[in-house]
């Protein structure tokens, strides 16, 4: 009898295994058949990329400014006039907005070989080559007109002739601009009103200095960072062209600027020794054309643009001051003294008279 019953239970467990479909030993059941899930469509390559398809060279160029600033507009004219003048077989693809790391994270790749070119931070640059900070001694120039005649002839060359040896070189020197000074606790009327204000400079050692020498307290930030930095009071201020201070609304988290052109700088545009050695002697001349006619382009639309986006920040709410510079010209004599040692005092003298 239970022999029977035995028999009896074995198949019935047949029976359902059956109903049910076999799963292999070991292994989790099939799952039930579904649709096929929507996926997001795969990530497209930058337009720019599918119009570069057909050149025979494509070069990337890196920079920090965002897509309002002049930076970016001119390199886009820069970017078609070299595949206009080559005919399409060089084209140079736009990465703004430190989409390739920062400045001094940029100017490391250009020295390696890993990426083509940039339009760099001149403070960055003069890391590699001390004598490039010259031209951002305090006071320097007194009109954004006197600073091509410098740059653009034979102190621009000597200063960036050392540079192919350190991995990179200077095809021209494009523009930054002559440099304010802007806060949210006060007018900068002389050089006790900064005493104690936290003031955010970039990684640069001559604007520091010039800082330090004034009486502020100063520290260098990535520029993506200080809008931020500043609506939370981790500066009372900073430093910067009249167009980068309109282009990255500081107006909104600070309510005065002071036109004291303490300093000017460049910013390079940049490109790899390593590839510059590979690219055919036509193609380098285009570049290098190319790079000193758009620098000269760069500087006319800041020159040319200043005046109107000045009164925009003062129609914003924006306290606008233009102090007597004298005192602050007195103030940062130090600083020529201090970089005697690296610049030599010839060189100084030498870019003094030229800046005339």
């Amino acid at each position: 009898m239970r022999k029977g019953l035995a028999v009896v239970s074995m198949l019935l467990v047949f029976v359902m295994l059956f109903a049910v479909g076999c799963t292999p030993v070991g292994k989790e059941p099939a799952p039930a058949k579904e649709e096929p899930a929507k996926q997001e469509p795969a990530a497209q390559e930058p337009a720019k990329k599918e119009e570069n398809k057909d050149a025979e060279i494509v070069l990337k160029l890196g920079y920090g400014a965002p897509t309002s600033n002049p930076r970016h507009l001119v390199a886009e004219q820069y970017s078609k006039w070299v595949s206009e003048q080559t005919n399409g077989k060089v084209k140079i693809e736009l990465y703004p907005a430190e989409m390739l790391g920062t400045d001094k994270q940029m100017a490391e790749a250009v020295t390696m070989g890993t990426l083509d070119m940039s339009i760099n931070a001149h403070g960055v640059i003069a890391s590699y080559e001390p004598k490039l900070a010259a031209i951002e001694l305090p006071f320097l120039f007194d009109a954004p007109e006197k600073v091509g005649k410098v740059l653009d002839g034979e102190i621009g060359e000597e200063l960036a002739k050392n540079l192919p040896a350190k991995g990179m070189r200077i095809l021209a020197y494009w523009e930054n601009g002559l440099r304010h000074i802007t806060n949210s606790k006060k007018a900068i009327e002389k050089p006790e009103d900064l005493k104690g204000l936290k003031i955010r400079t970039p990684e640069n050692k001559m604007t520091l200095a010039i800082f330090k020498a004034l009486g502020a307290s100063p520290a260098p930030l990535a520029f993506p960072e200080l809008y931020l930095a500043l609506s939370q009071g981790v500066f009372d201020g900073q430093e910067n062209p009249v167009t980068n201070i309109h282009a990255a609304k500081f107006d909104e988290v600070q309510k005065y600027i002071s036109i004291t052109n303490h300093k000017y700088e460049s910013c390079p545009l940049i490109v790899s020794e390593t590839v510059w050695g590979k690219l055919p002697a036509d193609v380098q001349k285009v570049l290098k054309e190319g790079a000193v006619k758009f620098a000269q382009e760069h500087r006319k639309m800041i020159q040319e643009n200043e005046a109107k986006l000045l009164a925009d920040l003062e129609s914003k709410g924006m306290k606008v001051s233009r102090p007597d510079l004298k005192p602050f010209q007195e103030a940062t004599k130090s600083v020529y003294a201090e970089w005697e040692s690296v610049l030599g005092k010839d060189l100084i003298e030498k870019i003094q008279a030229a800046a005339k």
